[in-house]
């Protein structure tokens, strides 16, 4: 769900300027000068980082067979679909000045919605599974809950895929301007479907991990309850649980929220500043999601200690899962 990533400007580059990130400009000269946007080196940097980061999770996970849990499976697919967005955003910029055509515009700009719409959908995921796993606690480690897992990938990918092949079968602007949305070459109808998908999808997590933060204050309840705890502990148990919920979600809607309403009121006419503004955001979001998802988790920490320095540091291998890890 990203620009080409070559954002419509309401005002036109000078006659003897082709910037490659105005692409709705006509070439006026022979020879034009090459201007490089620095949003755009920006944007290229943020993907060079999301892959660094994401390429590390996507390697323990796929290299650690003891990471093959729903969980993992989830984190795996969210890793990859960042990943892939970050490669999205280095090739954008590597044929948007180097290779200017139609045809790898289409697939660039396919490549990366298809990444992003599989970063939120894996992020959904993630917290569907975070739901059943205490919600159904006796039952979630069952096969029935690997072949769920293993389901929602496939219609996860499946509809992202189809997503990203919007461009490429004939869902653009190339042919006629008007129609273009702050995303050149996506369409104005597609921007504001994939923005109102994005807010449904939001509007159920949020709705999820409401339900998530009355389990944990009720499982952190019972636990005081059976081991005598103090109310006070009680309380710094359920505040960190559901602090941890609230710092995923703000997350979440502060890197996504503002590009979202943005691209769903504006169109090819609003100056290209406030596209890259708020588009900037969004993709720190896939920066943020290892941290969040990945390098927290203990096993993941234990796999990349060993990968890093051989061995896993006690206060990692004697960690207690708590209440508040959620």
């Amino acid at each position: 769900m990203n620009e080409d990533l070559q954002v419509n400007s309401s005002r036109p580059p000078p006659e003897n300027v082709t910037s490659a990130v105005s692409p709705l400009t006509p070439v006026r000269d022979s020879e034009p000068e090459l201007v490089v946007n620095p949003w755009d080196i920006v944007l290229c940097m943020s993907g060079t980082l999301i892959s660094c980061e994401n390429a590390i999770v996507v390697l323990i996970i796929f290299h650690n067979p003891s990471l093959r849990a729903p969980m993992f499976l989830l984190i795996g697919s969210l890793a990859l679909a960042d990943l892939l967005a970050g490669i999205g955003l280095i090739v954008n910029f590597i044929f948007a000045y180097l290779l200017q055509s139609e045809a790898a515009k289409l697939v660039t700009v396919g490549l990366i919605e298809a990444s992003f719409c599989a970063s939120v959908c894996s992020l959904l995921a993630i917290t569907v599974d975070r739901y059943l796993s205490l919600y159904y606690a006796l039952t979630y480690n069952s096969d029935r809950t690997v072949t769920f897992t293993y389901v929602m990938l496939v219609f996860l990918w499946g509809g992202s895929a189809c997503v990203g092949l919007l461009p490429i079968m004939g869902w653009n602007c190339l042919e006629d301007e008007s129609t273009c949305s702050v995303i050149r070459p996506l369409t104005k109808n597609n921007a504001a479907a994939l923005s109102v998908s994005f807010l449904l999808m939001f509007a159920l997590m949020l709705q999820l991990y409401i339900q998530i933060c009355k389990i944990v204050m009720r499982h952190a309840h019972q636990i005081a309850l059976q081991h005598h705890f103090l109310a006070t502990s009680h309380y710094v148990t359920t505040r960190k649980g559901v602090s941890t919920l609230a710092i995923i979600l703000g997350t979440f809607a502060a890197c996504w929220m503002p590009f979202t309403l943005y691209s769903l009121i504006a169109d090819y006419t609003y100056p290209s500043i406030y596209t890259y503004a708020t588009l900037l955001p969004a993709t720190y979001n896939s920066i943020i999601n290892p941290v969040i998802y990945a390098f927290r988790n203990q096993e993941i920490q234990k796999a990349l200690w060993l990968i890093c320095c051989g061995c896993v540091p006690s206060s990692v291998a004697q960690r207690v899962r708590s209440p508040s890890d959620v």
